[in-house]
This record gives structure tokens, sequence and C-alpha cells, in this order.
């Protein structure tokens, strides 16, 4: 695997709305409108991240009449998030600390 596409994929992830669409995608497919609605903030700024997400294979969309769903492609992407655990960003917390004191 290209370490560049891997970067790409952590890039995508590193901002907190879009970490937050995918949270928010987790159950399963939503229209933008929902999403707009949950993460509070404009129409053309989620559809902004949502294409950062989906250019880099985070998630699909599918067209349904005037509006757009997305779902997340691979589940397998949700593995990633969790095994950020507040004890792994204690511990690295901790090492930050360490390196300053």
């Amino acid at each position: 695997m290209d370490n560049k596409y891997k970067a790409k994929i952590f890039r995508a992830l590193a901002d907190p709305t879009r970490l937050e669409i995918i949270e928010y995608l987790r159950d399963g497919e939503k229209c933008v409108c929902e999403i707009v609605s949950h993460v509070k903030i404009p129409q053309p700024i989620v559809s902004r991240h949502l294409s950062i997400l989906k250019g880099c294979g985070l998630i699909k969309c599918r067209k349904h009449k005037n509006r757009r769903f997305y779902w997340i492609s691979d589940l397998a992407v949700l593995n990633i998030i969790d095994a950020i655990t507040p004890d792994l960003v204690n511990r690295l917390s901790k090492v930050i600390i360490e390196e300053i004191v």
C-alpha cells in the first residue's frame, strides 16, 4: 500500500468535523440535510467535507430524486477511529508533557 494514500486518509480523518460526520454515519446512511442538521454548519461547508471524505474512498454517495445520501464505504475505518481510545490519548499526552518538562 502506498504511504501517500495512507497519509491522504489520515489527513481526511484529522479534521474534527469530518470525524463527526463519520461518527454520525456509523449507524447508517444519512441525507445531506440530516448531516447538516447534526453538525450545525452551513451546507456548502458540509458538502466540501463530504467531498474530501468521498475523494479518499471513506464514504459513498447515492442520489435519489433531489437528495444525496452518504454512508461509510467500509466499516473497517471505524476500527481506526475506535483505536484512539481515551487511555491511548492519556498515555500520549503524558509523553508530550514529559518531553516539555
